[in-house]
């Protein structure tokens, strides 16, 4: 059986870039659940207390992009938007916080591109990662590939996205 690294191992390896691509209005993520809990009974994030986000993820981000490997995460969300996705909206200064620039593209908006089936993560031009959810939205295995026409459908996907996508900054969840 092969190994799959993980997305930190990867990122911790990336020597120019590590882009991501989001397209579920909700996750089950384990770490995540008590952080949503926390969050739908009114926990915010301090922004003048980054020692108190998500660690060591931010970290990890912080210290790659102090390397110059460029950073990008874009979302493709339903509107109105899911509760889920406004506790991902809330938190994600601090992702910009730590170094990665981040946009939105409202589904509506993403309907004519060519799009994977499924979440991924694409290193230095190189190499995918799959993520892959289960109905519910918890994680099941993740899948790595090095295919020259998965690559460059991914990275087509992921500009396309990009190109349309509202910069975090900009963007108000309807």
């Amino acid at each position: 059986m092969t190994t799959v690294p993980t997305p930190a191992d990867l990122l911790r390896s990336a020597r120019s870039s590590a882009v991501h691509l989001e397209m579920r209005d909700g996750y089950a993520v384990d770490r995540e659940d008590e952080e949503f809990a926390a969050w739908k009974a009114g926990h915010r994030d301090d922004p003048t207390d980054p020692a108190s986000w998500w660690r060591p993820w931010l970290s990890l981000v912080q210290d790659v992009a102090a390397r110059g490997v460029q950073l990008r995460r874009a979302r493709i969300v339903s509107e109105p938007v899911s509760e889920y996705i406004r506790f991902e909206y809330d938190g994600t200064f601090t992702n910009v916080h730590a170094g990665e620039l981040v946009r939105w593209l409202p589904r509506r908006r993403a309907a004519d591109l060519c799009l994977p089936g499924t979440d991924f993560w694409l290193f230095d031009g190189e190499l995918v990662m799959w993520n892959h959810f289960d109905g519910d939205g918890r994680p099941q295995q993740k899948e790595v590939t090095t295919d020259s026409a998965v690559v460059k459908l991914c990275s087509s996907a992921f500009e396309a996205v990009w190109e349309r996508g509202v910069d975090h900054a900009d963007y108000r969840p309807a």
